[in-house]
């Protein structure tokens, strides 16, 4: 199954299947302060949850999904 096929990340989407799936998007993940990456929590809190989480709105949210998306499409 490829990037595209799979359907990409979404904001529901643990932070750690994130990772997994997709390292390319670490370095974006940190600068954005999603420093949780190695945390035990990251396999449960959602991609959502854990920038809301550090006072991002839905805005901010849609936005790095969509960023994040472009860089596992290399768009």
């Amino acid at each position: 199954m490829t990037k595209q096929e799979s359907g990409g990340i979404t904001k529901d989407m643990a932070i750690a299947e994130i990772v997994e799936k997709y390292p390319e998007v670490i370095e974006t993940l940190l600068s954005t302060g999603v420093h949780c990456i190695g945390c035990h929590v990251s396999h449960f809190e959602t991609l959502e949850q854990g920038l809301k989480g550090h006072g991002h709105n839905d805005e901010f949210v849609t936005e790095l999904v969509s960023e994040l998306n472009n860089i596992i499409y290399k768009k």
